[in-house]
């Protein structure tokens, strides 16, 4: 029987059960199609990777016996969609069976459901092998609760795959969670490791893309690439993240730094949403680390914790609030994305920081996504829809099912409070304690009002004003609210005054 078997872009899984055995009956289809590069602006280096691990995925495959289809971006051939080179393929090949696997985007699996079931041919949705749960298991666990929190069902996972127990069955270090260690400023020392990544040069490859009309934006490093291609570079850089960063990871995870873009983060997001690596691998390769004396608990915990625990989390609070969670809006927050956004033009020294990192690398760390970034984008009041489109496309590991939530629910609190207990805001004190940005920016890190007053002084407390009907009464929240009471109207008169006037012209910031 002849099968179709189509691999999307973020399925490069070597070691998925599709590939056990090699049939000449079956025939695996790869395509760079408009489709998936035009439905949001993307990062030059994600258009620019994909495409190239998917290359070399294709060529992984035929080297070991399979057959491959592939559909370059500038094939004549190429429809574009994938269900029309879909109805293409099946009517040239006589397919007489139609394979996928689960996407892991509510939009991919919605098109692929309805196109398998339009076919005359039986179809068939086999697992993707690659996470931890299912994508029910989450609201499973939480049942009907109206809160999630990612603890609870971390310690859960902890037990369920037996990480980080003794050998009673508590956690290693008698505590589930170490973050109160995990947010230390990093002063210069000790020195961040170099760059472990292998470079490539896919100056040709992005010739093509542009040739094809394209749209992107950023720098597509082209001709010095650094993001791994395949399983074994990734797990090469596995295995140096654990050498030369993990020890020091723990320490400076939440650290922000103005001549340090990596510091010791692993940068293996890309790799392991593509699934050239598996998850459990990742963290049982931390837990080693950690019983052989090599790693502190506090780091591999507090990497642990990012694999296991909310990255699975985050998948669980995607397919079940999907679709219609982009939408949400608990704020009714609808500013327009200042241009400095697409430039990191802006006289805030830690977001354009952030931001032209962003554009630069196609990457930024967990802080400056959510306390940089995102923090500014809530406190202004912007779309979180707009918000959410722009993270899409900024970086490189990003994939809906993992940046949505974690952007209007984790970044930007649209979702009300499900995913996280309470907005994560500051002002400038925050951003000071924890990196050395202010020390070289325009504005004032301790003037709320004024020309030379940092945004975030006045934005915050104007956002917890503004709210108080929708965040008085959260618990998490008693002391700034407290502190609210305690300032005269007129503090509050100018406060609300110039946090209005720097809303009124985002663009000037």
């Amino acid at each position: 029987m002849k099968i179709l078997r189509l691999l999307l872009g973020d399925q490069l899984h070597p070691l998925h059960p599709w590939f056990a055995e090699v049939s000449r009956e079956t025939v695996y289809v790869l395509m760079e199609v408009r489709q998936e590069t035009d439905y949001v602006l993307h990062h030059a280096q994600k258009i620019l990777g994909i495409f190239a691990a998917m290359r070399d995925f294709a060529g992984h495959l035929e080297r070991n016996g399979h057959t491959v289809v592939y559909l370059s971006i500038d094939d004549p051939k190429n429809l574009h969609s994938i269900p029309a080179n879909l109805h293409r393929l099946i009517s040239e090949l006589d397919a007489e069976r139609f394979e996928y696997q689960e996407p892991d985007e509510w939009r991919l699996d919605d098109q692929l459901r309805s196109f398998a079931a339009s076919l005359e041919i039986p179809s068939q949705c086999a697992e993707s092998a690659h996470f931890l749960t299912s994508r029910t298991d989450a609201a499973t666990f939480f049942g009907e609760r109206r809160q999630w929190r990612m603890e609870l069902f971390y310690r859960w996972m902890r037990t369920r795959h037996q990480i980080l127990l003794d050998k009673d069955g508590e956690p290693a270090g008698g505590q589930w969670n170490f973050d109160p260690e995990n947010r230390k400023p990093w002063k210069g020392e000790p020195p961040p490791p170099a760059d472990w990544r292998k470079p490539h040069d896919h100056s040709l490859l992005w010739e093509t893309i542009q040739e094809s009309g394209v749209r992107s934006f950023g720098n597509p490093r082209a001709s010095d690439f650094r993001w791994p291609l395949n399983r074994s570079e990734a797990l090469a850089d596995l295995e140096s993240f654990v050498r030369a960063a993990l020890p020091n990871f723990g320490d400076f995870q939440d650290a922000l730094s103005t001549g340090q873009w990596r510091l010791f983060h692993s940068l293996l997001s890309f790799a392991l949403n593509t699934k050239m690596l598996s998850p459990m691998e990742v963290v049982r390769r931390t837990e080693q680390a950690y019983l052989e004396g090599r790693v502190p608990l506090a780091a591999a915990e507090g990497f642990i914790r990012q694999i296991l625990g909310w990255r699975e989390y985050v998948r669980g609070v995607y397919w079940r609030f999907m679709p219609g969670y982009a939408e949400r809006n608990f704020f009714e927050h609808t500013a327009q994305l200042p241009g400095w956004f697409w430039t990191g033009k802006t006289r805030m020294r830690c977001v354009s920081l952030a931001i032209s990192q962003s554009l630069e690398e196609a990457y930024a760390h967990h802080i400056q996504r959510l306390m940089v970034i995102g923090n500014f984008s809530l406190l202004a009041g912007l779309d979180p829809a707009q918000v959410h489109q722009w993270y899409l496309g900024v970086y490189i590991d990003a994939f809906e099912w993992v940046e949505l939530p974690n952007t209007v629910g984790m970044s930007q609190f649209a979702d009300g409070g499900l995913l996280a207990s309470k907005p994560y805001v500051s002002s400038a004190a925050y951003l000071d304690r924890m990196g050395d940005a202010c020390a070289s920016c325009a504005y004032k890190k301790k003037e709320r009002t004024g020309p030379n007053a940092c945004p975030f002084n006045s934005l915050y407390w104007d956002f917890f004003d503004r709210h108080a009907t929708k965040l008085r009464k959260n618990v998490r929240l008693a002391m700034v609210y407290r502190q609210l009471e305690k300032m005269t109207p007129t503090q509050l008169t100018q406060l609300r005054s110039e946090a209005a006037r720097i809303r009124s012209d985002l663009d000037r910031c």
